[in-house]
């Protein structure tokens, strides 16, 4: 293997805002600011959410972003920061990295993900399963 995964995450790291949980949570209200949740679903319903996350699925993060294509979720053309997060900070943080190289601006990640944010005690929801 010529890159690994730490590799390029450190690589990403280096390139892109990192929140800790802390600064994250104190966005949390703000209007202005979008959470942005990258995990699979079956993540969201095991482990829970941040309330008023949006979930866009890491597979479909290019397709949603990008205005031109049929996928654009209109949420990604408002004028806001976009605080994205996983499990871990490892999938949001290569995830932030490829939006900002999009062009999406005023995108960050929260150190440690959503594992970090429920060890804090910051603000988490149940997610209902759609079965």
């Amino acid at each position: 293997m010529k890159k690994g995964y730490k590799q390029l995450v450190e690589e990403a790291n280096a390139q892109i805002k990192t929140y800790s949980v802390a600064e994250a949570q104190a966005k949390l209200a703000d209007p202005n600011v979008q959470f942005v949740d990258v995990r699979d679903i079956r993540e969201l319903e095991r482990e829970g959410i941040i309330p008023g996350a949006f979930h866009a699925p890491r597979g479909m993060i290019e397709f949603w972003v990008d205005p031109d294509s049929p996928y654009f979720k209109p949420v990604f053309g408002e004028q806001k920061e976009f605080i994205l997060f996983c499990a871990a900070g490892w999938r949001s943080a290569l995830t932030t990295k490829t939006v900002q190289d999009m062009g999406l601006e005023n995108v960050a990640h929260i150190d440690g993900g959503f594992g970090a944010w429920k060890a804090a005690g910051a603000p988490a929801a149940v997610k209902e399963s759609k079965k």
